[in-house]
């Protein structure tokens, strides 16, 4: 058995605005990902569309309602509500209300190796480009021919 207090679980995530943090580790879970957020207005879990080609994710909120956006679809999801997104499903959250919004995000298999954001390779025309981490944030690169990207465009 594992027990913590998550506001003792420090901060972490490449760089973003929105509090999270990830409590995989602290728990010593091996086949899922779970990181608790805190988002006040303006702010997203992640950093825009993307989709996990090797996990799916599911976001339970706890307080406030966030809105989670697909390729297609918009949708809030408030206070005991959940949401899920299959593998290679694009998505992205945020918190458009006047409240903080309190939530978990849950992955499973634990780790995410294959992330993509639509976005076409200059170079080959490829619809998509792998998000790999870097030393400073999320770096780009075409998965088809190699060919590294600044910004997702």
């Amino acid at each position: 058995m594992e027990h913590i207090e998550i506001d003792e679980v420090e901060t972490g995530g490449f760089g973003r605005d929105a509090e999270m943090r990830p409590l995989t580790d602290a728990l010593g879970t091996e086949d899922m990902a779970i990181n608790h957020y805190r988002l006040d207005p303006g702010e997203g879990f992640s950093g825009g569309l993307h989709a996990h080609l090797d996990q799916e994710e599911v976001f339970v909120i706890l307080s406030g309602t966030a809105t989670f956006e697909t390729e297609s679809d918009a949708v809030e999801v408030g206070a005991g509500e959940a949401i899920r997104f299959a593998p290679g499903e694009y998505q992205t959250g945020s918190n458009d209300g006047e409240e903080p919004v309190e939530a978990l995000a849950l992955g499973a298999p634990a780790d995410s190796t294959e992330v993509r954001v639509p976005a076409e390779c200059r170079e080959c025309g490829h619809d998509a480009l792998a998000a790999v981490p870097g030393d400073d944030g999320m770096e780009f690169v075409c998965p088809e021919c190699g060919t590294e990207a600044d910004l997702p465009t």
